[in-house]
């Protein structure tokens, strides 16, 4: 980040802040947002693509509540994958459409062998389990004896999730 904070002028800056949590709600984000910084809305758009193609912004997406349209089941699957194979693994597992998110994180042996997560959601724990065994299945004929060991952890509260944040 330090190379990007060396990039970030007072204006982009301002951006930053008033977006990181969230764009406005409505039909035209980026001119509401422009409203409120007084800009002209094509310099705050333009700034948000130079942000993105620097890398100071990752992405801009949608952030649902999975409880509120209907997925109640929330499971993080983790898998002992080989270590050699763990990032091609991982690269294909995040592309795949039940998986909303997917990482690569250290063991703790002897108790934690998993070194990659990956979240499924779904209705319910039978549908998680259902797609975390196709994930398997995929794995298998993809990578043949890359998964050693897997497990769901299922959700059992939901947590207010927020980025990192920078001040004003």
């Amino acid at each position: 980040m330090s190379s990007a904070k060396a990039t970030l002028d007072d204006t982009d800056r301002r951006i930053v802040v008033a977006t990181q949590a969230g764009l406005p709600t409505v039909a035209r984000p980026y001119h509401a947002l422009a409203e409120q910084l007084q800009l002209p809305p094509d310099e705050v758009m333009q700034r948000i693509a130079g942000l993105l193609e620097r890398g100071v912004i990752r992405r801009i997406g949608a952030v649902p509540n999975h409880y509120a349209i209907g997925y109640t089941a929330n499971g993080m699957s983790v898998w002992d994958i080989d270590d050699a194979q763990v990032d091609a693994v991982g690269e294909y597992v995040g592309s795949l459409e039940a998986v909303t998110h997917c990482y690569r994180r250290p063991r703790r042996a002897p108790h934690w062998p998993y070194n990659l997560f990956a979240m499924v959601h779904g209705h319910s724990r039978d549908e998680v389990g259902s797609q975390v065994n196709a994930i398997a299945a995929l794995i298998e004929t993809r990578f043949p004896g890359a998964c050693r060991a897997r497990d769901i952890l299922y959700s059992t509260r939901i947590l207010k999730k927020t980025g990192l944040r920078i001040a004003g």
